[in-house]
């Protein structure tokens, strides 16, 4: 059975002890859309209403395969070291990185790119 708990929509708690129905209706994709500020057509509620649900039967397949023999894992890839060692390298000299960059100011080291954050 779902138990959710929620306050003020700020934080929830959903504890999953039984199977989860995945039959999803139109007010929920609406109150979903509502929480997500969404405004939607009566063609993308039904839409989304079908697409949510495929989703979540798919999630029940996944769910409902045994993996008691299977250790738990971190990471996919938790064989792999995902990370390498920090070692130091030469890098591309300033000369080479702005010789292409448009109004560069070679003497500095420095090149204009275009405002992207403010006016």
């Amino acid at each position: 059975m779902l138990q959710e708990n929620c306050l003020h929509f700020a934080f929830c708690i959903l504890n999953y002890d039984d199977h989860v129905s995945t039959t999803l209706t139109i007010a929920d994709v609406e109150r979903i859309a509502a929480l997500a500020q969404l405004e939607l057509t009566d063609e993308e509620k039904h839409l989304f209403t079908k697409q949510l649900a495929d989703i979540l039967a798919y999630a029940e397949q996944v769910q409902a395969i045994d993996t008691s023999g299977v250790p738990a894992t971190a990471h996919v890839n938790a064989i792999q070291q995902a990370e390498r060692d920090d070692e130091p390298r030469p890098s591309l000299p300033v000369d080479d990185a702005i010789v292409n960059a448009p109004d560069a100011a070679a003497d500095a080291g420095l090149f204009r790119v275009p405002r992207v954050i403010g006016g």
